[in-house]
C-alpha cells in the first residue's frame, strides 16, 4: 500500500509594519518674522530714536556752518539760510589770527597720528608677549591691564601733571605725546587676537628656521592686521578729541590741539572770533576722523568682531 504524499502546507508569513515616515524638518523661520510685530515695532521706535538724538547735532553743525554770524541765532535752526556762506567761512578760519586754526589742525594730526601708530606698535608687541611668551606672572600683568582699562583717562590727568612739572616737559609736545602712547585696550585687544588667530606651529616653524624672535613677530604682524588697525583708530580718535589732558598741559597756543583751540574761541563770547566761524572750525575738525573710519572701515569692524567673538 502506497502512502501519497501531500505537499507541506505553506505557513503563513506575518507582515513586517511599514516603517513610519519621518516628519518633515520644519525650516526655522527668519528672526525678524518669528518675533512680536509689537516687539519689533518698539524696538524700531527705540532705533530711531537714539539716531535722531545721535545725527541730529551733527546736522545742526553742518547746517550753521553755511550760515553767516548774522543768521546763525534767527530763523529754523536745523535748515539752511538764505545766504550759503560756507565757502566765506572757511576763507575766515583760515585767516583769522594768522592763520593759526592750520596750525591746530597740524598739532592734532600730530598727536594723534604719531600717538596712534606708536601705541598701536606698542600694544601689538606686549600683546603678543602675553598670548605667545609663558612666563611666570603673565595672568596678573594681564589683569591689570584689564583694571587699567577700566580706570576713566581723566582720572590720571592730574597726577601726569604733577609728574611733567617736576620734570620740565609741561608746555612741550612731549607733555600730550608721551600719554598718547599708552594704550590699555590696545593691549587687551592684541592678546586676544593674537592668541586666537596665530597658530603656534607658525612660531615653531620660524624657530626651527632659525629665524630671530623680531622676524617672527613681524610675520604675526601681518596676521594681526585687522587688529592693529581697530587700535589705531580708537587710539586716534581718542588722542583727538582728548581736552582735558592738553589744556591742562599746554599753555602756548601753537602747540595745542584742534580742540583746546577751539574752546579757546568759543570763550570769547562771540569777538573777535565769530561764532560762526567757530562752528565751521569744528565741522573741519571732524572730517579727518570720518575719513579715517571711513577709509579703515573693513579693517577694523572685522578686528573689533574677533575681539568680541574671543
Amino acid at each position: 500500500m502506497t502512502a501519497t504524499m501531500h505537499p507541506p502546507t505553506p505557513t503563513p508569513t506575518t507582515p513586517k509594519p511599514a516603517k513610519p515616515k519621518p516628519k518633515p524638518r520644519r525650516t526655522p523661520g527668519h528672526p525678524l518674522t518669528t518675533v512680536n510685530p509689537a516687539s519689533r515695532l518698539f524696538v524700531l521706535a527705540v532705533m530711531t530714536l537714539f539716531a535722531i538724538y545721535f545725527l541730529l547735532p551733527v546736522w545742526w553743525l553742518i547746517v550753521s556752518a553755511t550760515k553767516g554770524s548774522g543768521e546763525l541765532f534767527s530763523g529754523n535752526g536745523f535748515w539752511f539760510g538764505e545766504h550759503f556762506a560756507l565757502w566765506d567761512n572757511v576763507q575766515t578760519l583760515f585767516r583769522v589770527q594768522g592763520g593759526i586754526y592750520a596750525r591746530w589742525l597740524l598739532n592734532s594730526l600730530l598727536y594723534a597720528a604719531g600717538g596712534g601708530v606708536v601705541s598701536t606698535l606698542l600694544a601689538s608687541m606686549c600683546g603678543y608677549a602675553l598670548a605667545k611668551f609663558p612666563f611666570p606672572g603673565r595672568e596678573a600683568v594681564f589683569g591689570t591691564v584689564l583694571a587699567a582699562v577700566l580706570l576713566p583717562a581723566p582720572v590720571l590727568a592730574v597726577p601726569l601733571y604733577l609728574i611733567f612739572s617736576h620734570t620740565g616737559v609741561i608746555n612741550t609736545f612731549w607733555s600730550v605725546f608721551i600719554p598718547s602712547v599708552v594704550s590699555p585696550f590696545g593691549v587687551y585687544l592684541s592678546r586676544i587676537y593674537a592668541a586666537s588667530s596665530i597658530p603656534d606651529a607658525l612660531i615653531e616653524a620660524g624657530r626651527i628656521d632659525g629665524a630671530g624672535e623680531l622676524r617672527i613677530f613681524a610675520m604675526g604682524m601681518q596676521i594681526m592686521a585687522p587688529a592693529m588697525v581697530t587700535i589705531f583708530l580708537f587710539q586716534f580718535v581718542a588722542i583727538w578729541t582728548n581736552y582735558l589732558l592738553p589744556s591742562l598741559m599746554l599753555a602756548d597756543t601753537k602747540l595745542q590741539p584742534v580742540t583746546v583751540g577751539l574752546v579757546g574761541w568759543r570763550e570769547q563770547q562771540g569777538y573777535p572770533i565769530g561764532y560762526a566761524t567757530v562752528v565751521t572750525g569744528a565741522l573741519l575738525s571732524v572730517v579727518p576722523v570720518v575719513a579715517m573710519f571711513v577709509s579703515l572701515q573693513s579693517f577694523w569692524s572685522k578686528g573689533l568682531v574677533t575681539g568680541s567673538g574671543k
